[in-house]
């Protein structure tokens, strides 16, 4: 998980901060917020943040926003029960500019731009008020102890692109609300106790980003997980059961990296798997998935991260998808495996983690018990396959998938 962790951490620097400087228009410079930037950082050029500026402007539309900001933020301020860092007692008087965690952008007419109190350790709830700032990009508050619900007047944050609630106390059924932000692009809810059933608009929105990772979300997997234009989909760490989507892979071909790590999925690993010639890490271990592998993984040209341990499957692990150059980490322990091919062997003098433990492949070491390999779960199971055409031609695999779902549906 390490070079996972390190893997997506590397994503979101280089690819988001880019998103939030052009959205605040203004280049260069990182906005200084409480504790460790959590989720996507801050990009742009911002004032604020517990610095003392000076008066703020009057007599414009900025003092207006000011002041709508001002009654927004004492209002949550007012709902906020235990602050042990002391950060707002820097929460007085009109100029919202000055309050710590606070970024306003440097312009004539300056705004509240952003809140970041990202492990501040605050305790409280999020008021209704906080809809007020219409012109907030975004809202980082990972690492605190809010809890209770999303408000429903969030949908009025027509400017917001990133909200992280990650690491709080949140509960109940998956935040809808947050699908109607207008312009969000970034959403990131985990480790909180949010639970209940994934909705289908969630892939459906226009988010670049969802972790919605190390929650208590149940339930089957919405037939339109493809759907999503996300490049990184965290669903690590719940209870969700089912299985895979078997048109995961025919609408979105532009992710990057995928987590279904430790839920309860079973079925089949679907074939538009393949389609995803840009992914980077997929990652389904400790699951109960069955079957064979996918003879269009091999078209996963720049995966680095495979991580398939911890399930059920079963055959051989063929040459396909040893052979792929950009490999780093290849898992698959604790399966069923019943042997490896020669390309695979020499994954040893690629330098690639191979981990192939706990199987049962004839004469190699650390492998499952005999008596455990005499039946192999989910033998019976029939997985969707495009018809064996050698060789695999990875381009035509959309229209390939798409044919042979239409001449299996009833």
């Amino acid at each position: 998980m390490g070079k996972i962790c390190c893997l997506l951490a590397a994503f979101l620097l280089f690819h988001l901060i880019p998103t939030e400087a052009a959205a605040f228009g203004v280049g260069g410079g990182v906005g200084i917020g409480i504790g460790n930037a959590g989720g996507g950082g801050g990009g742009g050029v911002w004032i604020g943040g517990g610095i003392n500026n000076g008066p703020t402007p009057s007599g414009s539309s900025s003092g207006s926003s000011l002041s709508t900001a001002y009654t927004a933020l004492q209002a949550w301020k007012s709902a906020i029960t235990d602050d042990p860092l002391g950060i707002l007692s820097t929460w007085v008087g009109t100029n919202v500019c000055s309050y710590k965690g606070v970024f306003c952008s440097n312009s004539q007419s300056p705004v509240v731009a952003g809140i970041d109190l990202n492990h501040a350790n605050l305790q409280g709830i999020l008021v209704k008020e906080l809809s007020f700032l219409t012109d907030m990009t975004l809202l980082h508050l990972n690492s605190n102890r809010f809890s209770g619900t999303v408000p429903e007047t969030f949908k009025d944050l027509t400017s917001l692109q990133e909200l992280d609630l990650s690491n709080n106390h949140f509960s109940g059924s998956f935040p809808i609300v947050t699908l109607y932000i207008p312009n969000l692009v970034y959403l990131d809810i985990r480790f909180n106790n949010f639970s209940g059933a994934l909705p289908q608009d969630l892939f459906n929105k226009r988010l670049d980003a969802i972790f919605v990772n190390n929650n208590q979300f149940s339930g089957e997997l919405p037939q339109n997980l493809g759907n999503s234009p996300a490049s990184v989909i965290n669903l690590a760490n719940n209870k969700l059961s089912g299985s895979i989507p078997i048109s995961f892979g025919l609408t979105n071909s532009k992710l990057k990296e995928i987590l279904f790590l430790n839920n309860q999925l079973t079925g089949c690993i679907p074939e538009g798997i393949g389609v995803f010639t840009e992914m980077q890490v997929f990652d389904a271990s400790y699951n109960l998935l069955m079957g064979h592998l996918p003879d269009t993984i091999s078209c996963l040209s720049d995966i680095e991260v495979l991580n398939l341990g911890h399930n059920k499957l079963s055959g051989e692990l063929p040459d396909l998808v040893c052979s792929l150059r950009t490999l780093m980490n290849l898992t698959v322990a604790y399966n069923f495996f019943s042997g490896f091919s020669q390309e695979c062997a020499r994954l040893f003098f690629r330098n690639v983690g191979f981990d192939f433990s706990a199987n049962c492949i004839p004469g190699r070491d650390m492998q499952r018990p005999q008596p455990d390999c005499s039946s192999i779960p989910g033998g019976g199971l029939s997985c969707l396959r495009i018809p064996s055409v050698q060789p695999l031609v990875c381009g035509s695999l959309v229209g390939s998938l798409e044919v042979n779902l239409s001449s299996s549906s009833p």
